[in-house]
This record gives C-alpha cells, sequence and structure tokens, in this order.
C-alpha cells in the first residue's frame, strides 16, 4: 500500500518507502548477478577439470560430463530467473500502488496530481530529478528522488551519453539539454511556496532563450542581467555577496541582522552555456558559489558540454566532481552506493499534446503575484 514505510508524515513516508523500492532493485538484481556469475563459474570449473585429465577429454564420458554441468547450470540459472520474476512482480506491484500517490514534487509530470495543483504552503521534503532502471527490469522505473534543499549542484551534460562501456554525442543535444534544465527548473518553482524561491538565469548568448520563454514571460525568473560577461559578473557577484553575508550572519548567531532588502528566499543560479561569457574570476566566483552556496540557500544548475571548457584544465576538475551530472535523454552512467549498479538515468518529460506545463506555471505566476 502506498505510505507503507516509516515516516512523520504520508510525504516523508512515501519518500522512504520509494527509496526503499529502490534498494529493494539493486538487491534483488545483485542477487540474480551473483547467482548467475557462480553458475558460470562453477560450470567453467566443471569443464576445465574435464580438459584437465587427458584420458577423458573424448568419448562418451567426457560428452555425459560437460552435459551434466550445463544441465546444473541451467538450473540455477533457472532458479535465479524465477526468484528475480517473483521480485521484480512484487516491485511492479508496488510501484503501481506508490505512483498515482505521489504528491507534486515526487510525481511525474504524467500523473493527473498535477491537473489539481495549488502551490504548497511549506517547501516538500524532496523533490523528484527523474528515473533509474536496471537492464534486468527494463519497464519498472523507480523514482529518482533528491533532497531539499539540494546538497549539490545538477549539471546537465550537454555535450555526452555513455551506455556505460562508451560514449556517443548525438545531435541536438544542446537544445534538449536547455529544455531539461527549464523544466528542472520548473518543478522546483512549482513546489516551493510562492517567494520561496529566486531563478536567476544566466545565458549570456542567448541560445538558451526560447527553453525559458514560458518562465520569462510568466514573471517567474529573476529580472535579465546585461547581455555577455557584463551581466555574468554583475549576477555572480551579488550571489557572492549574499553567502558572505548568510554565512557571517549565521556564524555570529545574527540571522536577524541581515540587511534590509536582502531576498532570504532559496536561490537558484541556472547557468546555460557554460563557459561561454566567463573570465576567469567568473569561473573563481562560481567555483565558489559551487562549494559555498548550498548550505546558506544558494544552488546551482549548469548547463554545459565539459569539453568547452577544456581551456581551464584541472582548474575545473573540482567542480565538475561537486554537481550531480544528469543527462537531458536516457543515459546509464549513475551508480548506487551498495552494489555500484550502473543505473540507467531517465529524465523527466511532459506527454505530447499536454498543456499540464502551462497549467503549472499560470498557477505559480498567478500565486506569486502582489496581493495573492
Amino acid at each position: 500500500m502506498a505510505g507503507d514505510a516509516s515516516g512523520w508524515s504520508m510525504e516523508e513516508r512515501l519518500h522512504n518507502q520509494v527509496w526503499g523500492m529502490f534498494e529493494d532493485l539493486a538487491r534483488t538484481v545483485a542477487a540474480y548477478r551473483g547467482a548467475v556469475e557462480f553458475a558460470e563459474d562453477r560450470r567453467e570449473r566443471e569443464l576445465d577439470a574435464v580438459l584437465d585429465d587427458p584420458r577423458g577429454r573424448t568419448g562418451q564420458g567426457a560428452a555425459d560430463a560437460r552435459a551434466a554441468a550445463s544441465e546444473r547450470y541451467e538450473a540455477l540459472v533457472a532458479r535465479a530467473q524465477e526468484a528475480l520474476d517473483r521480485d521484480l512482480a512484487q516491485l511492479a506491484a508496488e510501484s503501481q500502488v506508490v505512483e498515482p500517490a505521489l504528491p507534486p514534487a515526487l510525481a511525474g509530470w504524467e500523473s493527473p496530481v498535477w491537473h489539481a495543483y495549488r502551490p504548497p504552503e511549506q517547501p516538500p521534503l524532496s523533490v523528484r530529478l527523474g528515473d533509474l532502471g536496471l537492464p534486468e527490469a527494463p519497464e519498472l522505473r523507480i523514482p529518482m528522488l533528491v533532497r531539499l534543499p539540494l546538497e549539490r549542484g545538477l549539471w546537465i551534460d550537454a555535450g555526452r551519453l555513455s551506455d556505460g562501456e562508451g560514449e556517443s554525442r548525438p545531435a541536438g543535444l544542446r537544445a534538449l539539454a536547455a529544455g531539461s534544465a527549464a523544466l528542472h527548473a520548473t518543478r522546483l518553482l512549482a513546489v516551493h511556496p510562492p517567494g520561496g524561491l529566486t531563478v536567476h538565469l544566466l545565458d549570456p548568448a542567448g541560445s538558451g532563450a526560447a527553453a525559458f520563454a514560458g518562465l520569462r514571460n510568466a514573471g517567474l525568473l529573476a529580472p535579465a542581467p546585461a547581455a555577455g560577461a557584463a551581466g555574468v559578473a554583475e549576477v555572480l557577484e551579488r550571489l557572492t555577496r549574499r553567502v558572505d553575508l548568510v554565512q557571517m550572519a549565521v556564524r555570529g548567531g545574527a540571522r536577524d541582522a541581515l540587511p534590509p532588502g536582502l531576498d532570504t528566499a532559496e536561490q537558484l543560479l541556472v547557468v546555460h552555456d557554460f563557459p561561454h561569457g566567463f573570465d576567469d574570476r567568473a569561473v573563481t566566483r562560481l567555483r565558489y558559489l559551487a562549494d559555498e552556496g548550498p548550505a546558506v540557500g544558494v544552488h546551482l544548475l549548469l548547463v554545459a558540454d565539459r569539453d568547452d571548457a577544456a581551456g581551464y584544465g584541472p582548474l575545473l576538475d573540482p567542480l565538475w566532481r561537486g554537481l550531480l551530472r544528469i543527462t537531458p535523454l536516457s543515459d546509464r552512467h549513475l551508480a548506487d552506493p551498495w552494489v555500484h549498479h550502473l543505473w540507467t538515468f531517465t529524465p523527466p518529460c511532459v506527454p505530447t499534446g499536454s498543456a499540464v506545463l502551462e497549467t503549472v506555471v499560470g498557477a505559480t505566476a498567478r500565486a506569486r503575484r502582489p496581493g495573492r
């Protein structure tokens, strides 16, 4: 049943239940892979034993031994497959119950819960970034949830995909990355209470203007900075100063002493087409925000092709390592911390022909208007 987990609220119970499903799938597939590997190793040892004896390499006895080894292998694999199918069927049944019960912050864009969307009064416990799956269970998708406030920045890779074995550079990936960034920003705005999140967009070349036009036209983005490097420097300086002020206030135990007019909402800095428009000073400030910002409410969403920043060399390695890499198309690159499976990440998408995005953006914008 939905909410069949520990927690103080239904939202927390659902969050914990989804993570429990993720862990169950990881363990189930690990057990299956381990059983198959054991069966393969045993078959190889038994076949090697037949070959090691020159007197038994040929003849009916050798054929019988090889057949017996294959039968034992197939029996072990069949039992492992049976156990896997049983566990996957149980997880699929649980998913069919849990998915419709998820609140907007955790629900997919195809969920009916968005049609009754109302801006929340409190920020959520966590937010959904996409879905995770394994090759053994292609039809079973587990929501990928991260806690809020974000402890790490997000990096939408606009340059390449990987399948666990090699890399590819699909055409149109940059445009898809911009659209994915706008979709993530929309969800984050929608799941925060009105005025609880301020989104700044740095797009010096204007190449992401079309993707963010809906949010810009609805008034859900901070005022656009000046074009080019001047706008980049101004926004980064303002956010860096905010981080410094809040850090000093926290350390001194004087949060009430913050300057009047300082935006106390959570801040999300979306940087599109990095490092275009960035000089060395701007890159240094961005690294500072990525490291120090999350603890005081300044978060980063970076859209970039790492090859574009190759000129900075190892200077940016800590930045890339510190961000959570996600992709605008399905990509097999995320490893779990328990059994180190390589999971396929599937980004969120709005169903074709659906007006849910316009509905959510409109409701969010209306709730933020003065007097509402």
